[in-house]
């Protein structure tokens, strides 16, 4: 006689485990988030989502320093910002080393929601690309002394860096040009000596004074005296 061959079931019919229904659930997030984006206004400090290749990320945005209606400055960070983990994820993925970024407002979907999430590198695991097409938007001062006889030759005196905001390097630049008026020829001797306002070169970061910790004429005074020291 044969035996009743019984089959053990852990879940009825057309049911999904836990692990797929926590994965549709994510798709659904996702699709609702990509078809109901939350328009971006300029001046809000809400993060936003921003294209990068076929990817989207997370980026905080820079209030008060907009360029009109087509830059914004952001910065990409991982999508599960907030944690302790998602810090050290990112800075494996090349989320941390970006700093400031230049960012076409062409580029951003809207305010950032959690279904994005599933899209960024992150999620797969992937660094970010070494060109995300958005360009530094830290600044810098460079004070300058060239030679007098029309030639290039001369060198850098003092670098001021970084500036989170194009209005504060704008003050230290308008405070500089009048202390350089009268002197410009008199401070190197042969070389004649003026600033210039150009971007901050993040691998040369320890050649730079720290514009915030002082003031950027007394920053000039000492460099001026470190040469004739």
């Amino acid at each position: 006689m044969k035996r009743p061959l019984f089959r053990r079931c852990s879940r009825a019919p057309g049911t999904l485990s836990p692990e797929d229904q926590a994965a549709v659930d994510a798709f659904r997030t996702t699709l609702t988030a990509l078809r109901n984006p939350n328009p971006w206004t300029p001046g809000s400090a809400q993060d936003i989502a921003v294209r990068v290749g076929p990817f989207i990320e997370r980026a905080h945005t820079r209030p008060g320093d907009d360029h009109g209606p087509d830059l914004i400055a952001v910065a990409l960070v991982h999508p599960d910002t907030g944690h302790a983990s998602a810090y050290l994820h990112g800075r494996q993925l090349g989320y941390t080393a970006r700093g400031w970024l230049r960012c076409n407002t062409s580029a951003k979907l809207g305010f950032w929601q959690p279904g994005y999430a599933m899209l960024t590198h992150a999620a797969a695991n992937l660094p970010l690309p070494d060109d995300v097409g958005m360009e530094p938007a830290h600044y810098a001062l460079y004070i300058e002394a060239r030679k007098r006889d029309n030639s290039l030759d001369g060198f850098t005196l003092l670098r001021l860096g970084p500036y989170t905001q194009t209005r504060h390097a704008q003050q230290d630049y308008d405070w500089l040009s009048p202390t350089l008026n009268g002197r410009e020829t008199t401070l190197v001797p042969g070389h004649r000596v003026s600033v210039r306002f150009g971007p901050f070169d993040v691998s040369d970061h320890h050649l730079f004074a720290d514009p915030y910790e002082a003031d950027a004429a007394a920053l000039l005074d000492a460099a001026v005296a470190g040469m004739s020291a």
